[in-house]
């Protein structure tokens, strides 16, 4: 596997392997099995292992009289083995905390609007995702979420003192804690995805920056004309405007309402959307799909951007993170051992990288949950009880994965005969780093990170919380005109350039983009001030 040499080198992260995770603290999880065993053992015996713990709540002074079934939200797809996961974890919450628990998954498609269907209907809900990217700041703002500061004493005692209080701190909104932040440092930021293997069948550029990604795209539209030059689906806002603008070193991820902000300038910020830089983005696009580039069809599209990779009807993958390039590489090189990935960071790019916020992965408690102490207890459960925590991560050891004799995770079969690849859960927001198993060639992964430490920078962003209050109905029209005249021009399918960004800028003026705006940047300039930026 080749290693990162600075900014020139990209990582060729070649080997084949099965699915990530070397046990970080005791190794595989035969312990938890054993764990398991123990349990069933107690339950034949009518040794009551519910009184025991129920004594051990008693201390903690949390109720678990009445049996109650929480509601467990998550963002994407649900693995095909959720329902024999999920049995398992509600033997072992039934007995903890008298509780059972129903997994919820929202789907990849459309998931944004489910997602605030899900927070704006009432509907009873006890645990649900939250992330910069849906929003956690101003739905915390908004009185989305309970705050928890009052609850963690007494439902989550060991959670509180095993999450750092840096940590605590960084994802209070206006002094109070709405989110259990994930521990496991890391960095999300993009990456260029390509196969390497086609890269060098054809002697193509290695992709370090737009123009030599673009010359690999068009070396794959000459080469391999039935192959998508480059994996895209509806959601172009993410897959082309937020990697265009990465790669520009904007602030945020991603800035909302057509806002410029640079890294390097945190207090300017500007209006991004109708300026000559925006421009330029939209006839960057424009010529790739008249170039073929971009799929006339990308609008319809409903797919994962990582699944044509893996099929080999694509060749490229604009803007990922390394772990999730890593999944990716795992899944391809089950598939088709021959076959190789290449990466290369965004950070290398333009010089650096930011890791992850606390708020960028955790979990909250909706307003509308009627059992909130028994939900944070049962987090507690899945952050720092192995059984809980790899069962949810992993499957079941024996039949979704194995752990060989170094302390690799393994897959069993491959992603489509496996029903739980490794976080099949999307449970990225409890990993405990004490628990966790990496695929070997997760080591390549370890290797980006290692490189990117060396550049690293604040993310000076996240802890921004809008507050959208006195702009909410324009708000709420500015996203259908986003998607009506803005996706167009993003895909690069509207010919007049000019006309179209003129029309897209009417229309949200209408919506009251000036006022947004306008807002937007005072609470913005607000908090670089007490921020001291």
């Amino acid at each position: 596997m080749n290693k990162l040499r600075g900014k020139s080198m990209s990582i060729l992260l070649t080997s084949v392997l099965s699915l990530t995770l070397l046990a970080g603290c005791g190794g595989n999880s035969n312990s938890a099995n054993k764990e398991n065993a123990a349990v069933k053992e107690s339950n034949k015996s009518g040794n009551t292992a519910q009184s025991t713990n129920a004594g051990i709540e008693e201390k903690k002074g949390l109720d678990t009289s009445k049996k109650v079934e929480l509601q467990f939200y998550m963002l994407g797809d649900a693995p095909k083995d959720l329902s024999s996961v999920e049995a398992e974890i509600n033997k072992m919450a039934e007995e903890d905390l008298n509780a059972t628990v129903k997994f919820n998954y929202t789907t990849w498609t459309d998931w944004d609007q489910k997602y605030k269907l899900l927070l704006s209907s009432g509907q009873s809900i006890d645990l649900i995702y939250t992330a910069d990217w849906t929003q956690y700041q101003a739905y915390a703002k908004k009185g989305a979420f309970l705050a928890i500061d009052d609850l963690l004493p007494t439902a989550a005692p060991k959670l509180q003192q095993f999450v750092p209080q840096d940590m605590w701190d960084a994802v209070k909104i206006n002094g109070k804690i709405y989110t259990v932040p994930a521990t496991y440092k890391e960095y999300v930021t993009n990456g260029f995805v390509w196969r390497e293997d086609l890269r060098k069948k054809y002697n193509l550029p290695q992709p370090t920056d737009l123009a030599s990604y673009e010359a690999y795209m068009e070396g794959i539209k000459k080469n391999e004309p039935k192959m998508l030059p480059v994996s895209l689906n509806s959601n172009v806002r993410e897959n082309l405007h937020d990697a265009y603008t990465s790669l520009n070193a904007m602030v945020g991820g991603p800035l909302p309402y057509g806002i410029g902000i640079k890294y390097s300038d945190p207090s300017k910020a500007y209006q991004y959307w109708g300026s000559e830089e925006h421009k330029e983005e939209l006839l960057t696009m424009r010529s790739w799909q008249e170039k073929g580039l971009i799929s006339k069809n990308v609008l319809n599209v409903k797919d994962t951007i990582q699944d044509p990779l893996i099929a080999g009807k694509a060749a490229t993958i604009f803007a990922d993170n390394p772990t999730r390039f890593n999944d990716t590489l795992m899944k391809l090189k089950a598939a088709h051992p021959d076959w190789e990935l290449g990466y290369y960071p965004y950070g290398n790019t333009i010089g650096y990288a930011t890791p992850v916020h606390p708020i960028h992965n955790g979990f909250a408690i909706p307003k509308s949950s009627k059992n909130p102490e028994r939900a944070l207890a049962f987090y507690e459960k899945m952050v720092m009880d192995k059984r809980y925590n790899q069962l949810t991560q992993y499957g079941v050891e024996g039949k979704n994965y194995k752990v060989d004799a170094d302390g690799y995770y393994e897959l069993i079969g491959d992603a489509s005969t496996n029903g739980f690849t490794r976080e099949g859960m999307n449970g990225w927001a409890w990993r405990n780093p004490e628990f966790m198993i990496f695929d070997k060639s997760y080591d390549g992964v370890k290797e980006i990170f290692a490189e990117l430490d060396k550049i690293q920078k604040p993310d000076i962003f996240t802890g921004f919380a809008e507050d959208y209050t006195s702009y909410q109905a324009e708000k709420a029209a500015l996203e259908q005109v986003e998607k009506q005249y803005l996706y167009p021009l993003l895909a690069g399918l509207v010919e007049d350039v000019d006309s179209g960004l003129a029309t897209f800028m009417e229309k949200a003026k209408q919506a009251g983009l000036e006022k947004i705006q306008a807002e937007y940047i005072k609470q913005w300039n607000a908090y670089v001030q007490e921020k001291g930026l």
